[in-house]
């Protein structure tokens, strides 16, 4: 079985230890990532690798941030760009959307933050070209907008349905591929049909 595509991601961030904790925070959720820190090198680094999103900073201090985020856009209208601040201000935060970023957040950046406006990234932008990478999200994603929506917590499903808090949580991360009997189950326990979870996708 081939193994799916990963995300492809450069952090650009004048401070090493920024660098060391998104690498390690996104290394973690899967996505294979590399890291400068000066943001002159930003756009040799896309045109010389295969990078669908780029965390930049554009704290004011670091002017050579914002330059280099306007010089990626200017590069390539599609690319999707994170931009985080230390100290963010409605100036930076207008100049950095003018700029198309994707999102824009504060330092230090929190991990489940990052990890949910990735995701959203990847959905609204399409960046996984691995079917089923993204129908695992997608599929997640409509499982858990269901529980919420009856509302009830992870573990009251998996009384409902008979499977683990774990298993559900990681099916609902989109971590793990869930079968038709699991699905069945989830399905019955959320009062739809399977086909919910897959239409359109």
């Amino acid at each position: 079985m081939s193994q799916p595509q990963r995300l492809n991601i450069l952090v650009v961030d004048p401070d090493e230890e920024t660098n060391v904790q998104l690498k390690s925070i996104l290394s973690d959720e899967g996505y294979r990532v590399s890291a400068i820190t000066d943001p002159a090198g930003a756009l040799q680094e896309v045109r010389s690798n295969r990078f669908q999103l780029v965390v930049i900073d554009v704290s004011p201090e670091n002017q050579a941030g914002m330059a280099a985020l306007e010089q990626l856009r200017s590069s390539d209208s599609d690319l999707c760009i994170i931009a985080t601040t230390e100290f963010p201000t409605v100036e930076m935060a207008v100049a950095a959307m003018k700029q198309q970023a994707f999102n824009y957040l504060r330092k230090p950046v929190d991990s489940q933050e990052l990890a949910t406006v990735l995701r959203e990234a990847i959905s609204e932008k399409g960046l996984l070209v691995d079917l089923e990478t993204r129908l695992n999200l997608e599929v997640g994603r409509r499982i858990r907008e269901r529980r919420h929506s009856r509302p009830l917590t992870l573990k009251q499903l998996a009384n409902r349905t008979g499977l683990s808090v774990s298993l559900i949580s990681q099916i609902e991360l989109g971590k793990s591929a869930a079968s038709m009997s699991t699905l069945h189950k989830l399905a019955t326990a959320l009062g739809t049909k399977m086909t919910y979870f897959f239409e359109t996708v």
